[in-house]
């Protein structure tokens, strides 16, 4: 059973070129200081969490007029069913797209390898010798590369993301973060929003551009 802790009911931005929900998954294994989805971090939200059913039923009631479903998070891959889930989405007619932080490459393989997924997100968070800092966490690099190799090999479309936070990187990694990625690859960086970041400190902050100075 998937733990769902939020759901966007429509949106124009999350899937490229789609009109889709987006559902957050419960649970994260990172703690990213600027995260602005500190509720999605526990196994378990004090808010409330959203079925199964609830969910299946909202989406019968959007066919034909959603075309795909965003998986996001928390991080989508630490759910023990999320293949099941995703094929459940896809037989209802619908695109999915998923958004991870590529901690669990061996779990992305096998939804790739099923034909489980049309699209994929994944975040970048820094260079190598600074991704603990940005993700809040000690990190198993060799996952994360193996992530993006996983997915550069895919036959769907990719991308990669960067939320750019300039209290935290240095400007050099403007230039070393899309380097860690084959040519290939769209990259692209985020806006740091510090509403309820998770760091206090970051929360009086500027929202940062998309494009680092």
């Amino acid at each position: 059973m998937m733990r769902l802790g939020g759901l966007q009911r429509f949106s124009l931005c999350d899937y490229p070129g789609k009109i889709a929900a987006v559902v957050f998954t419960q649970g994260c294994n990172f703690r990213c200081p600027f995260c602005h989805n500190s509720s999605l971090l526990s196994s378990r939200n004090p808010g409330g969490e959203i079925s199964e059913k609830d969910f299946f039923s909202f989406l019968q009631k959007r066919a034909g007029m959603l075309e795909g479903v965003v998986i996001s998070g928390g991080e989508p891959t630490l759910q023990p069913d999320l293949a099941v889930f995703c094929r459940a989405v896809r037989e209802m007619g619908f695109l999915v797209k998923l958004d991870t932080n590529g901690s669990r490459p061996e779990v992305l393989k096998r939804l790739l390898a099923d034909n489980l997924l049309d699209f994929i997100a994944m975040d970048i968070k820094a260079t190598s010798e600074r991704y603990h800092v940005l993700a809040g966490v000690p990190v198993d690099i060799a996952a994360v590369i193996k992530s993006i190799t996983v997915i550069s090999r895919a036959d769907i479309p990719a991308l990669f993301r960067t939320t750019w936070v300039a209290g935290l990187h240095r400007p050099e990694e403007r230039y070393l973060i899309p380097a860690m990625l084959p040519e290939t690859m769209h990259h692209v960086f985020q806006p740091f929003k510090p509403e309820h970041a998770l760091q206090p400190g970051l929360c009086g902050m500027e929202q940062t551009s998309a494009r680092p100075a």
